[in-house]
């Protein structure tokens, strides 16, 4: 065991740059700047930053912004793309890591068997939100440590959600692409184009991003459902002419559309399966901005090609990359992303400065926020008692270095 002065290992994966360099003057000047969230939750506070908020960093070069932060305490920092497979860069890595950081949208998988290979290992902190790559009752038998970064992006993904259901709807991508192929076939385009107005729309979660999806849709004139295991009061569901719905069954039957914003855990894993799918109206559509996993790939690739499903938007995947072969790469009336939605540049202001608050109270001693904490002791803690089952959903993530494959 380490003293607190000692000199840690801090392994970083991030995704990789971009493919046409480092880009020499951004779109914006700057980016707004907030005092709290919605539900006046504190925005990270470290004390200090070494990047300008609206900076790409997300990726290897940008690094978090921790690399003077880190070296300047002597600690080592080994920052990387290359994740999956037993040859890749982080398995050679995490041999001797104290802390390990990865996001959702490049997730360096933390199986059992990884984190037995790594003994060194007390924390992994995801920079942003869903610590579902790592094992979590691996992480509560061995004593680790997982955190991320509560609400710093919750409302970034509720805009995208928003964004996908409408372009879903109003079957926005082939309009595109008949002004991309120079035509002006205007009944091919509506061919699939409907209104958002006087639709049920179904939300799975309603915790910050359900909740901000809910708020942003009541003014498109919907009827608006949902389910949680925690019911939101009843003078809230007032407010926004809400029907709660006991379980995912009755609310899947009720909607035109579902859209999921549930944890990863084993109870939801593969929760939209066959069955499921097949209880919803024919013609309905399914946004996902949670993680793939809990939709079955196969399940919904067949349902949109009998034309049970009119159309299915995706912003998470399983493995994350997915192989090449993927169905959903393929699969028709799909408006896919590449796990985006969360790492805007204005969300990367926000996750960068938290991953530096909990290295920052982690290095000092000091009790990392409540809200940050998905383990801790040997148990589901803070905002991971609340969201989160004991469990491991990892099973599979070695799919991942399928993607490195460059004929598939």
């Amino acid at each position: 065991m380490k003293g607190p002065n000692e000199k840690r290992k801090i392994v970083c994966v991030l995704y990789d740059d971009p493919v046409e360099g480092y880009p020499p003057k951004y779109a914006r000047d700057s980016i707004p700047t907030l005092a709290a969230y919605p539900d006046g939750q504190l925005m990270p506070s470290p004390s200090g930053i070494d990047f300008s908020p609206g900076d790409l960093l997300g990726c290897v070069s940008g690094e978090l912004g921790l690399r003077s932060f880190l070296e300047e305490r002597g600690h080592k920092f080994v920052v990387m793309s290359d994740k999956d497979g037993a040859d890749s860069a982080f398995e050679k890595e995490l041999v001797d890591a104290d802390v390990v950081i990865s996001q959702p949208f490049w997730p360096a998988y933390l199986t059992s068997e990884r984190i037995a290979k790594a003994p060194e290992l007390k924390m992994a902190i995801t920079a942003g939100i869903g610590s579902d790559h790592v094992d979590l009752q691996a992480a509560i038998d061995k004593n680790i440590t997982v955190c991320e970064v509560t609400f710093c992006n919750s409302i970034s993904v509720s805009e995208h959600t928003v964004m996908m259901i409408l372009a879903l709807v109003r079957d926005y991508i082939p309009q595109y692409d008949w002004v991309i192929k120079g035509g002006w076939n205007i009944a091919d385009a509506v061919a699939r184009s409907y209104d958002v107005e006087g639709m049920s729309i179904g939300i799975l979660g309603a915790g910050r991003i359900g909740f901000a999806v809910l708020k942003r849709m009541k003014p498109f004139d919907v009827e608006l459902h949902y389910t949680d295991r925690h019911r939101l009061p009843a003078e809230v569901e007032k407010e926004f002419e809400l029907t709660f719905h006991e379980d995912v069954e009755s609310l899947v039957q009720a909607c035109d559309i579902v859209s999921i914003h549930c944890p990863l855990h084993p109870e939801t894993e593969h929760l939209f399966d066959q069955k499921l799918i097949s209880r919803m109206k024919r013609g309905s559509y399914i946004v996902n901005t949670a993680r793939g996993k809990i939709c079955d790939r196969d399940a919904v690739a067949k349902a949109l090609e009998t034309g049970h499903l009119a159309g299915y938007a995706g912003d998470v995947w399983f493995p994350q990359p997915p192989p090449r072969d993927h169905p959903w790469r393929r699969m028709p009336h799909h408006a896919m992303t590449p796990h985006t939605s969360g790492t805007s540049l204005t969300a990367q202001a926000r996750y960068a400065a938290g991953v530096r608050e909990i290295l920052e109270c982690w290095f000092d001693g000091k009790p990392i926020r409540d809200e940050y904490l998905i383990v801790q002791g040997g148990k589901l803690a803070g905002a991971g008692a609340h969201s989160y089952s004991e469990g491991d959903a990892t099973g599979g993530s070695d799919e991942a270095v399928q993607f490195k494959t460059k004929d598939q």
